[in-house]
């Protein structure tokens, strides 16, 4: 993709385009800290013998784990076909999480990742090719709805849910089912522990589809989705100016970057799943579909140039219950990543 270009100023301005293109802040889930915090609380509520497994396989702790697959979104196809992790220049802070992955083998096993994982699908963004593996992160199931079910839109066999399954059989001894590609158990526990986060934000479950007068639609009843009413999990709705997907992105400022105790007794709180292993991803999504359906309950919709406007009849109200949303939210995920983990290694 990068073509040669011959003065360091070019060859970096190049750079920052593909970075903005292909590495978009908004779409991280939780953002790094998040996934930090997820982790977190997952390594101090495993069993001794689910982290003694964890250290093996890993080398280090969950909390570094959690964001490695959105490091991942750094690696960049060439005009050549070949992959290669591309920092930006301009930005150096997006390499704070990902700092402990830049190792040569470690900087090989991301680029190999996406390659492996790039053409099982195409996921196209402002005309530009991303790779199949950045599908992984979400589905759209629309807030209408009051389950997690294969037969609604939004939903496909490289979505999130599917995602976890695949690194989930990994992690039990078993082949990595298509169209994923995971290659060993570590690279299923780097997967395991960003969905499980990813899973737990309401907007990379629950999607609202809006027409060209802001009014709510629904993909389900003709069965097929008009791309013109898709608002992409939240990234095309400003809430006051700001862009709605990364506002849920961003965690309470009081979090810091690991658990706090108040996080942990809410996760040690969360019920524990029966039934199939399998099963516990598809019904977490439903318990998240429905937090995205009330969270977008008493919201308007107004057309703004290519994208939607999102009031609120009282937005700090709505501001502050979104707040303890998010505790919830990255409590649970905390325990179920923990809980997944200690279903394997009892």
């Amino acid at each position: 993709m990068l073509s040669s270009i011959s003065t360091a100023r070019r060859y970096f301005g190049l750079l920052a385009l593909l970075w903005t293109a292909l590495h978009p802040i908004s779409s991280f889930a939780w953002g790094y800290k998040g996934h930090r915090v997820v982790g977190s609380i997952a390594d101090q509520l495993l069993t001794d013998n689910a982290k003694q497994h964890v250290a093996q396989i890993l080398g280090f702790d969950l909390k570094t784990a959690g964001p490695w697959l959105d490091c991942v979104k750094a690696v960049m196809r060439k005009a050549d076909g070949t992959f290669s992790y591309t920092t930006d220049p301009n930005h150096p802070e997006y390499e704070v999480p990902c700092t402990s992955f830049r190792t040569p083998d470690e900087q090989q096993r991301m680029e190999d990742y996406v390659a492996r994982n790039w053409m099982q699908c195409s996921y196209m963004t402002s005309g530009v090719e991303r790779g199949c593996h950045n599908t992984y992160h979400f589905d759209d199931v629309a807030v209408q709805r009051d389950r997690f079910d294969r037969n609604y839109q939004g939903t496909n066999d490289h979505d999130l849910v599917a995602a976890m399954n695949a690194a989930i059989a990994v992690l039990l001894g078993r082949p990595s089912p298509r169209p994923f590609a995971i290659k060993d158990k570590k690279e299923a526990l780097f997967v395991l522990s960003h969905l499980v986060g990813d899973l737990h934000q309401p907007l990379h479950i629950g999607a609202v589809y809006l027409d060209s007068a802001g009014r709510v639609v629904d993909p389900d009843v003709t069965h097929t989705v008009d791309p013109a009413t898709e608002t992409a999990g939240g990234n095309l709705i400003t809430d006051d100016r700001k862009n709605f997907h990364g506002e849920w992105d961003a965690i309470p400022g009081d979090l810091g970057e690991a658990a706090t105790p108040e996080l942990l007794t809410t996760a040690r709180g969360v019920p524990a799943d029966h039934g199939r292993l399998e099963n516990w991803p598809a019904n977490w999504a439903t318990d998240t579909l429905l937090i995205a359906q009330e969270m977008f309950s008493s919201a308007s919709y107004a057309p703004s140039g290519s994208k939607w406007t999102i009031t609120f009849p009282d937005r700090d109200a709505y501001l502050r219950q979104a707040d303890g949303v998010k505790r919830r939210q990255l409590a649970k995920a905390g325990a179920r990543l923990a809980e997944v983990l200690n279903a394997i290694w009892p």
